[in-house]
């Protein structure tokens, strides 16, 4: 009896140190506030120039429109954001913006963001952090000298 208590406690061990060599301790903490895009047309064949101020966990971001496509509910943009925070963190992300036409509003989009943020451009107190997370919102389109935005973003981040 002891012989088979004293085998069967060795086997746990080992299987629970293999495992916890094995496992890297990750740590993620939730994202999420509120955003009021500004874009800025730069010219013919150049990047659409994003500007914000941002509540919740980060305070700011600055971004561009890199690609537009039309779809047949409305339009998809490649995107690029860089988001700060008041603690000196920052990244990147390369994202996919897709954009769902109002009925009966022209000019005016629900908008649905993914956001992947590249680990080898973090710095600061968020250096090495990576993950994806969303947003989901409205830009009023119509006016070219005055598009504007609403936005909620959400997810989580690890390091």
């Amino acid at each position: 009896m002891f012989k088979k208590t004293t085998i069967g406690f060795m086997t746990a061990s080992i299987l629970a140190l293999g495992s916890a060599s094995t496992a890297h301790a990750e740590s993620c903490m939730p994202i999420g506030g509120v955003a009021i895009p500004n874009f800025f047309a730069e010219g013919e064949g150049r990047p659409m120039i994003i500007s914000a101020a941002l509540t919740g966990s980060v305070q700011n971001a600055a971004g561009k429109i890199t690609a537009q496509r039309e779809t047949a509910t409305g339009l998809e943009m490649d995107m690029e954001h860089y988001f700060g925070r008041d603690d000196g963190g920052a990244f990147l992300t390369k994202d996919l913006g897709i954009l769902t036409a109002i009925p009966g509003k022209p000019g005016r989009y629900m908008l649905e963001i993914t956001y992947d943020i590249q680990v080898d451009v973090t710095r600061g107190t968020l250096k090495g952090y990576y993950g994806r997370f969303n947003s989901y919102g409205l830009v009023d389109l119509r006016d070219p000298d005055n598009l504007v935005g609403l936005v909620r973003y959400s997810g989580s981040i690890c390091k």
